[in-house]
């Protein structure tokens, strides 16, 4: 199934006194290009995460945010209690030895900034909690490829809309063609009456047939007709096939750019100019498509 690159998955998972959130946001990029951003405490993480999403989205850029909130009522401040009462011991000794005396709030304050008194809760990541980031990422990069799915579905169907249109002009030209060899044999003859001078009709004959060969675009529109049909069965037969579309594009880009040069009649070149405006419309979606 066709996929675009832009999408977006988010997954929560609860652990004891926290709520881990992940979002994953992709867009266009021609190679994976995948940014990380999260706590120092999940850094160990960051390989098993990058293996994991480089192998369920292939390629993009893509941004992974994780958060954790903290859902315990309690403080994240741990005070040693031995230590406290240690250092409050000897501050109070010390004190009495120089015959100085100092207020509870005074000695409080001294205390606690003494080292290893106040410390931050343990930031390592128990197993619980690494399982549920992992399982976390996994669903919002199954979001993610849903999401992406759904976008391609849509993509490929305006692609394949548009290859319809340019076959469509194509066949339009065809009438214009065969009117305008008669009308450049038409001219050739008259600008030569103009300058009543004889004419060696067999020679003439064989350089207006030299000269039209010039402008016939039947092997242009051959051509294109190859190309649309192989765009058609890329779309069709192979999952992530947007480069191999992009290139396909720019092969029917130079037959309808070619059919313009030989042109020499204005309906023709309209049509051109409409195949044209439909192939970059292609090309500019095809960038989006995985």
């Amino acid at each position: 199934m066709i996929k675009s690159m832009t999408g977006f998955g988010k997954a929560e998972r609860l652990v004891p006194n926290k709520k881990i959130c992940v979002e994953i946001r992709s867009l266009n990029s021609k190679q994976l290009d995948l940014s990380l951003k999260m706590s120092p405490a999940y850094r160990s993480f960051e390989p098993e995460l990058r293996a994991m999403i480089s192998q369920k989205l292939l390629r993009g850029k893509i941004e992974l945010f994780v958060t954790a909130e903290n859902t315990s009522v309690e403080t994240s401040a741990h005070i040693n209690k031995e230590q406290f009462r240690a250092y409050a011991g000897q501050l109070g000794e010390t004190l009495e030895f120089c015959g100085m005396k100092a207020s509870h709030d005074a000695i409080l304050k001294s205390v606690l900034r003494m080292p290893d008194v106040v410390s931050a809760s343990n930031d390592t990541v128990s197993e619980e909690e690494g399982q549920a980031l992992m399982e976390a990422a996994a669903e919002a990069a199954a979001q993610l490829d849903e999401f992406r799915k759904q976008e391609g579905a849509t993509l490929i169907a305006d692609l394949l809309h548009r290859v319809e249109l340019i076959e469509k002009y194509k066949e339009e030209v065809t009438p214009f063609e065969v009117a305008r060899t008669e009308t450049i044999r038409a001219r050739i003859r008259e600008q030569l009456a103009q300058l009543k001078v004889d004419v060696d009709t067999n020679r003439l004959e064989q350089e207006m047939i030299f000269y039209l060969e010039k402008l016939d675009i039947t092997e242009e529109k051959v051509r294109l007709t190859n190309h649309c049909r192989y765009f058609r069965e890329v779309a069709a037969a192979e999952e992530a096939p947007g480069r191999k579309l992009g290139f396909i594009a720019q092969e029917m880009g130079r037959e309808i750019n070619t059919m313009g040069s030989k042109a020499n009649e204005s309906n023709i070149q309209i049509l051109v100019v409409k195949m044209k405006d439909e192939l970059e419309k292609i090309k500019e979606q095809v960038l989006n498509l995985l």
